[in-house]
């Protein structure tokens, strides 16, 4: 009996070891995520994809990276190529290269993004601000994303970072700046106001211009037609006529006194 007590001590021990250290070997890489193997604290060329998978116990270890798209924001201290203190806030979506977690993890650790992400903004933006003016980066702001992207681009691609996106959230400027801008603004619209007014000034003028022409000509030909109308009343009026438009504005009543003179419309011959 002691020995059938003493297999069956063995058995369970063994059972308990079993159902404890199996499912310590299996791991599962969901999608989005990367799985790198390290054997005794060495990376392994092979690097585990979505799915399950069995690691041996106590001697391997599995880091799982994350290689969907993150997004790191942050605000950067820089200058303007004119000297001008600006703030300028960043947004960066990235993710790690699939096919490079190994090495990333091998050269540079978890803690990539810290370590190298970050310090890479700080520097590619304030190597893009120093570029341009401080009117400029308001003017050019697509032109200075660029720029930032390309330098990010080129940098944590070194490191097995790949960019996805670059987006300036906001340029912020000292309030001296700000108020020479809000200065220069005013200034630029007083100047477009007075060109408008200066501009209707003239086009008034002209059109008085133009009406007094108008009536200057509308004089000058209603006076043309009363000459006109002058010299053929003229030419048709005779002493007849005006003798026998006499009559018929006379009213037949001969005068009291003719003062010795002729007798009205008759011709004393």
């Amino acid at each position: 009996m002691e020995g059938k007590h003493w297999v069956m001590l063995v058995l369970g021990i063994l059972l308990l070891i079993f159902v404890v250290l199996v499912p310590m070997q299996c791991r599962v890489i969901r999608p989005g995520e990367r799985g790198v193997v390290t054997t005794w604290g060495k990376v392994e060329p092979n690097v585990w994809t979505e799915g399950l998978h069995v690691k041996r116990a106590f001697s391997q270890k599995v880091i799982k990276i994350d290689v969907k798209t993150q997004k790191l924001q942050g605000e950067v201290a820089a200058a303007s190529k004119d000297m001008q203190e600006v703030r300028a806030e960043v947004a960066l979506n990235y993710h790690v290269d699939p096919m490079k977690v190994g090495q990333l993890i091998q050269q540079i650790g978890r803690d990539f993004e810290r370590v190298v992400v970050a310090p890479a903004i700080s520097e590619m933006v304030k190597a893009s601000t120093a570029k341009y003016t401080a009117e400029e980066l308001i003017t050019k702001r697509d032109g200075v994303k660029n720029d930032i992207k390309a330098a990010l681009t080129v940098r944590l691609g070194q490191v097995y970072v790949l960019v996805d996106e670059v987006s300036i959230v906001n340029f912020d400027f000292s309030d001296q700046f700000n108020r020479a801008i809000e200065e220069k603004q005013t200034a630029a619209q007083n100047a477009i106001k007075a060109e408008r007014d200066l501009a209707r000034i003239r086009v008034e003028a002209e059109q008085r211009v133009v009406q007094a022409k108008a009536e200057s000509e509308a004089a000058i030909l209603q006076a043309q037609a009363a000459a006109e109308s002058l010299r053929l009343q003229r030419s048709v009026i005779t002493p007849e006529l005006v003798r026998l438009r006499a009559i018929e504005k006379w009213n037949g009543v001969l005068p009291t006194y003719s003062g010795g003179g002729a007798i009205p419309f008759i011709d004393v011959k």
